[in-house]
């Protein structure tokens, strides 16, 4: 990621340049050291750029906003690659140089060259440093295809990364179990963090070779709804992975709730099910699969929701498909 580090510089007003880069690095859910190894810096780079001793190259600007999405501050100007030379000579570099003399040669000389080699030579270089960390890859099985159901529920896939969230008080357990399925399957350790701003905790794998591996088995990078997400062919064809994929869905973006109604002075209750989404081929697909298990759903006038609303099919469900979390098995039984 060097190249990121060449061409020109953007001076934005005060704070501005810390608070566009702890902005994008809370929308990407990563820590300070995860985030300075996207960039390809150290620590101690990302906090002199945080403290403005440096300012934010260009490139790693646009960089950000492709994978963040957060829009790029107007800066004050735009400047040259080595903005600080001039300034830091006024400063005292000239003092030095009539005292001591140039020592260790021209620094502006050395960084050119370097960035002559980086184009020439280094990017080209295998360097472990650089090595993208493995994964195990599953074969396509029953943990495969909840996992594909969690992601293509409450997931989103960028470049660098996967994230799941979920809600941190009511998904508690359901949170550790995620995370225990994604290390199974891919023998990795997820991070889990905290959103500030919401409920949300983030189940976060910052790895290439999984989003790789999540596209060839069918899911998608980027924006869900705009891309109209379905279920893969592959968990289609096979009746356990739809069933299991399915329970991934309603586990994440679905809802156990009680209807009550009342007859003359009597008060009845029963339970529902309900599963949101507004990609209308993901929610055709669970539609479907649904009705083949002998259920009769049924897709709300607005097309965005899926519901299973009689006594029989609620318990049907729960019976032929089950779920993996807690919440969804504690609001039926209570």
């Amino acid at each position: 990621m060097a190249e990121l580090l060449s061409g020109n510089r953007l001076d934005f007003s005060k704070n501005v340049q810390k608070e566009f880069l702890e902005v994008c690095r809370l929308k990407l859910g990563l820590s300070n050291t995860e985030f300075a190894s996207l960039l390809g810096i150290s620590v101690r780079t990302l906090t002199d750029w945080k403290r403005k001793k440096f300012l934010l190259p260009e490139k790693a600007a646009k960089f950000l906003y492709s994978e963040a999405g957060i829009k790029i501050p107007r800066a004050k100007r735009l400047v040259g690659q080595f903005w600080y030379t001039k300034k830091g000579a006024k400063k005292g570099a000239l003092n030095m140089l009539k005292k001591y003399g140039r020592v260790g040669g021209d620094p502006e000389a050395r960084k050119v060259a370097w960035l002559e080699w980086w184009e020439k030579v280094g990017k080209f270089q295998k360097r472990k440093i650089f090595d993208r960390k493995p994964i195990s890859k599953p074969r396509k099985n029953i943990g495969l295809s909840e996992f594909v159901g969690i992601t293509l529920g409450d997931g989103g896939i960028t470049k660098n990364q996967v994230t799941i969230s979920l809600n941190r008080e009511t998904d508690r357990e359901y949170i550790a179990y995620v995370v225990d399925l994604i290390e199974k399957l891919f023998k990795i350790e997820p991070s889990v963090r905290e959103d500030p701003k919401s409920l949300a905790n983030n189940i976060v794998v910052s790895r290439i070779e999984l989003v790789d591996f999540c596209k060839s088995i069918g899911l998608k990078v980027g924006n869900k709804v705009e891309q109209q997400v379905d279920i893969p062919e592959w968990v289609k064809k096979n009746g356990r992975f739809l069933k299991i994929c399915v329970r991934g869905l309603v586990d994440t973006d679905g809802s156990v709730f009680e209807h009550k109604y009342r007859v003359s002075e009597k008060v009845y209750r029963y339970k529902k099910i309900d599963f949101a989404s507004s990609s209308r081929p993901l929610l055709n697909s669970a539609y479907r699969a649904l009705k083949d298990l002998g259920l009769k759903p049924r897709i709300t006038k607005d097309g965005k929701k899926l519901r299973l609303e009689s006594i029989e099919d609620v318990g049907k469900y729960f019976s032929i498909i089950g779920s993996s979390n807690p919440k969804h098995l504690n609001r039926y039984n209570s």
